[in-house]
């Protein structure tokens, strides 16, 4: 099974267990690879659409996981059992529906031992509510592909240290562990709004004015986290 960088990434950060919980899946990749490499021994992809299962049972029939690997139609965990997996990957999705996921499926995640986080956006909500839910940020890793920045978390549970406004914006151990995508991404991020702050200062009037003080504050932002790469 040949996995894009973004796969790829979030497979190593699963790591290795029993029984693998997969959510929208798309098609079975991860687990497919996973077992393939031995990291475990059964695993549940499930997706809230049946086109994705219907392309992830053809995969998992050509690696002959039938009898491994079980797909469910599911709206995040509902499908879950407690108990059922020792780790969940939620990847590919906008911040707010990893949240979502994470608030609807609180009791059977209680069982799951470990969580594999790739939120699309929203970073700094998703580890808000991590921390505020006792969830512990164990590692993250960040690249870039095709263009596009991509940044995952394995998380267990437990409290972590109370998390910064930096810290929850651009990642606590890519910030610790001076992550050099991260300082690509901030040098980006700081030319792109260093742009448009030139481009805003030809502008007047209420709405420019607030969006001046909102390109200052990510600006702010972004050297502050860069003195933390430093």
């Amino acid at each position: 099974m040949q996995l894009s960088q973004r796969l790829l990434a979030v497979a190593d950060l699963a790591s290795a267990g029993y029984c693998l919980a997969d959510v929208g899946t798309d098609h079975g990749y991860i687990p497919i690879y996973l077992m393939e490499k031995g990291n475990y021994e059964r695993a549940i992809a499930m997706d809230v659409r049946k086109g994705p299962l219907l392309r992830a049972e053809e995969n998992r029939k050509s690696h002959g996981f039938e009898d491994r690997m079980d797909l469910r139609l599911s709206d995040g965990v509902a499908a879950l059992r407690e108990g059922e997996a020792d780790t969940v990957v939620i990847a590919g999705m906008g911040g707010g529906l990893v949240i979502h996921i994470l608030t609807e499926g609180a009791k059977v995640l209680k069982s799951v031992e470990t969580l594999v986080l790739q939120p699309q956006s929203e970073f700094a909500r998703v580890r808000d509510y991590l921390e505020k839910n006792e969830y512990r940020i164990e590692e993250e890793h960040m690249l870039c592909e095709d263009g596009k920045y991509y940044a995952m978390m394995r998380v267990k549970h437990g409290k972590m240290t109370p998390l910064t406004e930096i810290e929850q914006k651009y990642g606590p151990v890519l910030l610790a562990k001076k992550d050099p995508v991260l300082k690509e991404f901030l040098e980006r991020e700081e030319r792109k709004f260093t742009e448009i702050r030139e481009h805003l200062a030809q502008m007047e009037g209420e709405k420019a004015a607030f969006r001046k003080k909102e390109v200052e504050k990510e600006l702010e932002d972004i050297r502050a986290a860069k003195e933390r790469l430093d």
